[in-house]
């Protein structure tokens, strides 16, 4: 059963690039950008992951924490963050327990292969844990200024 707006967001504890574990209720008291994406270092992640390093102080300035999440292991996670001077947690969820929780671990097509894989999708979780956005089938172009006004209007 996927989570939905106004419930509260479920928690999950997963291995992050900072050494340690993360629970999602660590950022309790902080609002949340909680962004699933396919995988490091390929053009439409590499973009967004840059889209939101670039606009990270205004994020940080609203309050806001920013964590990505894939199923690639910490030490692609490592290389993704030192290439492109990431300066926000990425989680390891490569048995992909957030993703299923999230409901953003999917069926995909590809030059008519099918696999499962993470559909790119963004959450806004306020300060007391609940979802209170929800961006799924993600277009990388603009999505962060969305996001960023999205926070901007709707949370203090």
């Amino acid at each position: 059963m996927a989570v939905a707006t106004g419930q509260k967001a479920p928690d999950f504890t997963l291995p992050a690039s900072n050494g340690k574990e993360a629970a999602l209720s660590d950022f309790n008291g902080k609002n949340v950008v909680l962004y699933f994406y396919p995988k490091d270092m390929t053009p439409g992640c590499t973009t967004q992951a840059c889209d939101f390093r670039d606009k990270h102080k205004e994020f940080q300035d609203l309050d806001t924490v920013i964590l990505g999440v894939s199923t690639d292991p910490l030490s692609r996670h490592e290389k993704f963050i030192d290439k492109y001077g990431l300066p926000f947690l990425l989680l390891a969820d490569e048995e992909h327990k957030a993703a299923e929780l999230f409901d953003v671990w999917k069926l995909k097509k590809n030059f008519g292969k099918e696999y499962m894989g993470i559909e790119r999708s963004t959450f806004v979780i306020d300060k007391e844990g609940t979802l209170v956005k929800e961006y799924r089938k993600v277009k990388v172009k603009e999505h962060i200024d969305e996001v960023l006004a999205y926070i901007r209007d709707n949370l203090k």
